[in-house]
């Protein structure tokens, strides 16, 4: 389940959650993201990296790097996309 909270051009800001075992497979984004933990536990691959991150931690996932997260638990997070490119302002 996902809901978009803010969209504008700068960027966006999506609550997501998910069951247990429940995840995103692996992708990569034209901009960086920062994946913001409210509730439970995920195992996020980064460029081939695993991470565990728990309640209240976060991780940034920089542009065009391959991630991937599934929940370990019931998992809740709050992604922000931010839209804009390095030297473009």
């Amino acid at each position: 389940m996902s809901r978009t909270i803010i969209d504008r051009r700068a960027g966006t800001v999506t609550l997501f959650a998910f069951d247990e075992g429940q995840g995103l497979s692996e992708h990569a984004a034209p901009f960086d993201a920062l994946v913001h933990v409210i509730e439970g536990e995920a195992a996020v691959a980064l460029s081939g990296k695993a991470l565990r991150l728990r309640s209240g931690e976060m991780a940034i996932l920089p542009a065009n790097r391959p991630h991937a997260l599934r929940a370990s638990k019931r998992f809740k997070m709050l992604l922000t996309m931010i839209r804009s490119r390095k030297g473009a302002g």
